[in-house]
Parts: structure tokens; C-alpha cells; sequence
């Protein structure tokens, strides 16, 4: 009789599991879901949200938008994701400056990057390449250091904004290489570009996307990669961290959520950015771009995150930047 009755207390369990409704967290989503860019239509950020847009639009059924929100580098973006409902319909796609570098650049920020959101996965990432105007006797990053040295504070470099992961990652490589140069702040990247070309600046260490074309045609000369080992896009180029060990300044874009967004939503978002990522179709958009593909678990994007956050502060407080 015993036997029977734990038989039937195990079926009722499973009748009453199979009556219970599905909560919002299962049926996720249901509506629109917004994919914030803290950056200007156009740019190799607004490309990744649109290119996951898109697959999820087509995974989910329903309407994935993206919402281009510019400005202070990012932040004002950041802002409005951190403010939104914590219901898993707002995405947001963060960035080298915008979680890497932001934090400590700014004096106060509106949002805290660690405690106003959870990191899902990183998308991918995007080497920098090393460029010198044509003007310069120089063709490699050995050639580059020695003529810095031997003439110091003579060469100027460009970047899109003071702050910039390009600002910043150029006085990386100051720092690490021992040398000086000036600064010459722009506005974005392809005026940085403009100058480098027609000879105004003489150094820019910028996005593969926009330098490789001005490389290939030869309006500047290549002199190195951010990245630890050689890009696919352009494998003769090397990284500079042949020149100068443990180099590497490439920008990165991820996808974050609300902290406060259900486990169960933010679960099966890494495992659709996986599917994502992982779609021939995809690796070949991002490779016609420079890019390289990074799947993370949230765990594993938390510690990168951690160490971009150390790695950033301390160029910024060498640099002795600041942005009130």
C-alpha cells in the first residue's frame, strides 16, 4: 500500500509540474527586443548589433530593432541601457571604451558598469593596426622606436577623441616602447585617417576596418598589429608584440544585460550568441571586416572584463587622462 501511495503522490508532483503556467522568463520574448549602440550608425559596433539583430529577429520571431544612442563615448548609451526595465528586452552591445576604459577615464559616470549589468558574451574582437605616414623613413616597429627615441616629442600621432581606445592605446605603446609623441586629438577616425594621409600627423594606430583599405592602396604603410598574433585579414603584417612583448591593444564588442535580468533570459541569450557566432555565414562577414569571433561564457567574460578594467586604468593614469 505504501508503494502505491508514493506512486501516486510522484504522479500528482508531475501532473501539477506539467499544470503550472509557463512564467514571462520561459516565453521570453514575447515583443520587441532593443539592441542599444552606444555609437553613430555606421561603425564597426552598430555592424555587430545589426548583424545579431538580424539573427535574432529571425530565431525569435518577433521584432529586434536596433537603437543607434551616441555620444560621450558611450556613455550616453550606457546610461539609457542601465535605466531600462530589467526584463530582458533591452541589449546592450558594450565596447573597449565603453566598459574597458569609461570607468575610470570619467570622474562620475550615471551608471556603474559592474553593478548595473550582467556580461553575457564577448562577440568579437577587432584588431588596431599601426600606421606611419608615407613621409617617414620608416617600414617597421624597430625602425619606428629608434627614430622616436633618437627624436623625441617630433612625431605626432592622431586618434578619434581624447580617451579613445586609439588615444589610449597609442600611449600603451608609448609607455611600453619608452618614447614620446604628441597627441593630436580628432573627432573621428576617418579624420584621423584624412590627416595621416595628406601628411598633417605622422602616426595612427586605428580600427582594421578603416585602415586596411587605405593600407592596400597605399596611401599609408602598415607597421604593425595590436593583436598577439598576426590577424587572418592581413597575416603578412606583423603584431606589434613582435617588437614589443605582450602588446596587445584590439578593440572588443560584447553583449551585456540588465543585472537584474532573470538567469533563465540571460542563459539562453549566451547560448543563441553561440549559434550565432558560430554560423559560417557570420565568421565570413566578420572576417571581410578584420574581425575574429569570441564566444565567452558569462563567467569567462566577467574575468576578461576584469582584466581589460586593470590593464586601462593603468594606462589612463599613466597617460594622466581625465574627463570630468
Amino acid at each position: 500500500m505504501g508503494g502505491d501511495m508514493r506512486i501516486f503522490g510522484a504522479i500528482i508532483a508531475v501532473l501539477a509540474a506539467l499544470a503550472t503556467p509557463a512564467s514571462a522568463d520561459d516565453k521570453w520574448p514575447e515583443r520587441q527586443v532593443t539592441i542599444i549602440v552606444p555609437f553613430a550608425a555606421g561603425g564597426t559596433t552598430d555592424l555587430f548589433g545589426r548583424m545579431l539583430a538580424s539573427y535574432l529577429n529571425t530565431k525569435y520571431g518577433k521584432p529586434v530593432v536596433v537603437e543607434n544612442r551616441a555620444g560621450a563615448g558611450g556613455n550616453i548609451g550606457t546610461t539609457a541601457a542601465a535605466k531600462a526595465p530589467a526584463d530582458g528586452y533591452t541589449i546592450l552591445i558594450g565596447t573597449t571604451s565603453s566598459f574597458g576604459i569609461n570607468p575610470t577615464l570619467y570622474a562620475s559616470l550615471p551608471h556603474d558598469t559592474d553593478k548595473d549589468f550582467q556580461p553575457i558574451s564577448l562577440i568579437a574582437r577587432v584588431p588596431n593596426l599601426l600606421v606611419v605616414s608615407n613621409k617617414l623613413p620608416i617600414k617597421t616597429m624597430p625602425e619606428l622606436v629608434a627614430y622616436m627615441k633618437a627624436n623625441p616629442d617630433k612625431l605626432s600621432y592622431g586618434s578619434s577623441g581624447i580617451g579613445t581606445s586609439q588615444h589610449l592605446g597609442t600611449e600603451l605603446l608609448l609607455t611600453m616602447s619608452g618614447t614620446k609623441a604628441t597627441h593630436v586629438p580628432y573627432r573621428a577616425s576617418n579624420e584621423t585617417m584624412n590627416a595621416l594621409i595628406g601628411g598633417h600627423i605622422d602616426i595612427a594606430l586605428d580600427n582594421i576596418t578603416l585602415v586596411l583599405p587605405q593600407v592596400k592602396s597605399g596611401a599609408v604603410r602598415p607597421i604593425g598589429m595590436s593583436t598577439l598574433e598576426p590577424s587572418p585579414s592581413a597575416p603578412e603584417i606583423p603584431p606589434i608584440a613582435a617588437t614589443l612583448p605582450g602588446f596587445e591593444a584590439s578593440a572588443w564588442h560584447g553583449v551585456f544585460v540588465h543585472a537584474n535580468v532573470p538567469p533563465s533570459i540571460a542563459k539562453k541569450l549566451n547560448a543563441d550568441l553561440r549559434e550565432f557566432l558560430a554560423l559560417d555565414d557570420t565568421k565570413k562577414k566578420f572576417f571581410e571586416v578584420g574581425a575574429v569571433p569570441a564566444p565567452m561564457s558569462p563567467e569567462e567574460f566577467k574575468a576578461f572584463l576584469t582584466e581589460e578594467r586593470k590593464k586601462w586604468e593603468a594606462v589612463v593614469k599613466a597617460a594622466g587622462v581625465k574627463v570630468n
